[in-house]
């Protein structure tokens, strides 16, 4: 039996439903704030965060879509939120972090051009078990552990169910924000405040319906993963049809973009086949 897809109200969402994390993201602010106090670091101005950002760099290697992905000047940082466990995330982290290599020198860098990175997984709940509220990772020498590889790339677990463990407050009130919604400081208060804001948001209201339909409707057409090979030619022209209708509707080309992971690329390209017809 195929399990059916239940739309979330937009009434339930919290922060770290991933529509709605995405969005309070896109906030610089936002963005910025949660990344200085999670690593105790000072950014410099970051470039507007790309939402789902999609990055496919050969047609036969299976791309990536990263929650939030984010720049400053020499660093780059992708924000993934994580409401249950997945037991992939290991080696899901380790593809990741290659891909984004691969797309940076995609533009003929050269390694020394390679920013610092940081991946960064803020998890609900315990992956390792040992109830830490941070798990951080770097490449060490196994024969010598305080030699560093110095390759400039961090991978960073947050579990919030072990946020009273952690004495940093800024950050212990952002992991149990993140666990129970509990504000317990301004930081979390602005983003809870900012979240009820959105919700009342006639344009994200729209958008997220839009996005929950297409979804709903792409599982009844078998546009999901998993599916049987001989439905996949069927599934991508049901789905053309409908970013097709979602244009005459007049819907703004980069909302439907967002909605349907679409390129932008592709949605205009279908805009223009619709008006040459």
């Amino acid at each position: 039996m195929v399990k059916k897809l239940k739309v979330k109200p937009i009434e339930e969402l919290t922060f770290t439903d991933d529509f709605m994390f995405g969005r309070i993201m896109q906030n610089p602010e936002i963005c910025k704030g949660l990344l200085e106090r999670l690593l105790e670091i000072k950014i410099d101005k970051i470039e507007y965060p790309i939402l789902q950002k999609t990055i496919a760099p050969h047609y036969k290697a299976k791309g990536i879509r990263l929650d939030v992905y984010v720049q400053d000047s020499n660093r780059v940082f992708d924000i993934e939120i994580q409401n249950v466990i997945d037991i992939n995330l290991p080696k899901r982290i380790r593809y990741y972090q290659s891909i984004m290599d691969v797309d940076l020198l995609l533009k003929g860098n050269d390694y020394t051009e390679l920013k610092e990175s940081f991946i960064i997984f803020v998890c609900k709940d315990d992956f390792f078990g040992h109830n830490l509220p941070c798990y951080t990772f770097e490449n060490t020498c196994k024969e010598k552990n305080i030699l560093n590889l110095n390759d400039m790339t961090h991978k960073i677990i947050f579990n919030a169910s072990a946020f009273a463990n952690e004495n940093n407050i800024e950050k212990k009130s952002i992991l149990e924000y993140i666990k129970n919604k509990n504000s317990t400081s301004d930081f979390t208060l602005q983003i809870d405040n900012l979240v009820e804001q959105t919700k009342s948001n006639e344009f994200f209201r729209e958008e997220y319906m839009i996005k929950s339909l297409f979804e709903v409707d792409a599982e009844k057409r078998g546009f999901k993963e998993g599916e049987k090979n001989g439905f996949e030619k069927g599934s991508k022209q049901k789905e053309t049809e409908i970013v097709k209708n979602m244009i005459l509707k007049n819907i703004p080309l980069d909302v439907i973009s967002e909605c349907t992971n679409l390129s932008l690329e592709s949605v205009e390209k279908l805009a223009k086949e619709i008006t040459s017809e």
